[in-house]
C-alpha cells in the first residue's frame, strides 16, 4: 500500500479514527480492514491495547503512525485509526430504506447512520451529490456504525427510483400532508423514509411521490435539525407495531 496521505474523496481507502470507530470497523468489517495505526502514546490506553491485540489475531497490520494520526484527524490525542477500502453496499431484501437525497454535513450524516443503526434501520440511499459518506469526520461522527450498514450511492432520485419503482415512499417536508402519527399507519408494504439537505430540504415535487408527511411542531421554529428531524422518523416508523399494538 502507498504512502498514505490526508484523506481524499478520489482515494480507494479511508480512515476510520478514535478507538472506538476503529474497533466497528475491525469487528462488523473486517475483511475491508487495510492497517491499524497507532500514536506512541497508545501504550497508556488499554482500550487501544486491547484493539492492538484484536488487529494482531486477525492478521491486520500494526504501525505507530504518529504523523499520520494528526494528518488524518487533524488532533493531536487520536490515539488509534483504521485504513479500510471502500465498499459499495448491498441492500437487505425487503427491509425499509433510509433515502437522504443531498446531505451536505458531515456531522449530520454520521449521526443519522448511527441513529439508523440504532433503530434497526440498515439500508441507507444516499442521493448525489452528497458529502461523502467515507469522510473521516463522517465515520467518527456515527462512531463506526456506517460499519454495520449496507450504504449505497445514487447519481440521482430517479436512479434510485428506477431500481425501486414499487417501495412506498414517504418523504418528510415541511409542507406536508400528513402528520407523522398518521403516516406511520399507512404502511402497506416495502417502503422508504426520505430526508432532503439540511438547508433547503426536499424540492416541492417529493409531496407527488407518495405519503409527504409532516413533523409536528410549534410555530416558535422554522424547522427541526435534519439529524434530529430524521431520528424522530426513523423512531415512529420503526416502533409502528408496538404503538398499534398498545
Amino acid at each position: 500500500m502507498a504512502r498514505l496521505v490526508s484523506y481524499d474523496k478520489s482515494l480507494d481507502y479511508s480512515y476510520a479514527p478514535g478507538i472506538f470507530p476503529a474497533t466497528e470497523c475491525l469487528k462488523n468489517a473486517p475483511d475491508r480492514c487495510l492497517r491499524l495505526l497507532l500514536s506512541s502514546a497508545s501504550e497508556k490506553s488499554e482500550g487501544a491495547q486491547k484493539l492492538r491485540a484484536q488487529a494482531e489475531q486477525r492478521g491486520v497490520r500494526v504501525e505507530i503512525a504518529d504523523r499520520a494520526l494528526e494528518r488524518i484527524s487533524k488532533k493531536e490525542n487520536c490515539f488509534a485509526a483504521m485504513v479500510y477500502k471502500k465498499q459499495e453496499g448491498v441492500f437487505d431484501g425487503d427491509a425499509p430504506h433510509i433515502v437522504l437525497v443531498n446531505p451536505s454535513d458531515s456531522g449530520n450524516l454520521g449521526t443519522i447512520l448511527r441513529t439508523a443503526l440504532g433503530f434497526g434501520l440498515t439500508n441507507i440511499a444516499i442521493i448525489r451529490p452528497a458529502v461523502d459518506s467515507d469522510d473521516p469526520r463522517v465515520t467518527r461522527a456515527s462512531m463506526g456504525a456506517a460499519f454495520s450498514l449496507h450504504i449505497r450511492h445514487f447519481d440521482s432520485f430517479e436512479a434510485y427510483r428506477a431500481e425501486f419503482p414499487a417501495r412506498q415512499l414517504f418523504p418528510f417536508m415541511l409542507t406536508g400532508a400528513v402528520p407523522l402519527a398518521k403516516a406511520v399507519q399507512r404502511v402497506s408494504g416495502e417502503y422508504a423514509l426520505i430526508f432532503g439537505n439540511e438547508a433547503t430540504g426536499l424540492p416541492d415535487e417529493f409531496a407527488q411521490l407518495g405519503v409527504s408527511t409532516l413533523i409536528p411542531h410549534s410555530g416558535k421554529i422554522d424547522s427541526l435539525n435534519l439529524a434530529i428531524a430524521a431520528g424522530i422518523g426513523m423512531y415512529a416508523f420503526a416502533h409502528r407495531q408496538d404503538d398499534q399494538t398498545e
